[in-house]
């Protein structure tokens, strides 16, 4: 992967289900409402200094939240952070940087 430059979108894993798990509660937090369903479905990912993950979940019908989530390096020893999220975005919204 080079370094600044996402990914190509790829179908979600276990390992962004659970990044998406843990941020999870920040976003509900922020929005002030809970989300039953929360799957994600596909992300990107971009090296900087650490990992910015920026990850397509659904939380329910027709709807979808796309997130940014930071990781830091891990000599840092940080938490998840999210960074940022878009709401009311579609299936077929396609993910970009924000």
């Amino acid at each position: 992967m080079m370094c600044g430059a996402p990914t190509s979108t790829q179908p979600a894993t276990d390992e962004i289900q659970h990044i998406a798990d843990q941020v999870k509660s920040q976003l509900e937090k922020k929005e002030n409402k809970t989300f039953p369903v929360f799957k994600a479905m596909s992300f990107k990912s971009q090296l900087v200094a650490g990992t910015n993950y920026f990850i397509k979940v659904h939380v329910g019908g027709d709807v979808y939240i796309h997130l940014r989530v930071f990781r830091s390096l891990p000599h840092e020893n940080q938490a998840l952070t999210l960074s940022d999220y878009q709401t009311n975005k579609a299936q077929h919204d396609e993910l970009s940087y924000f």
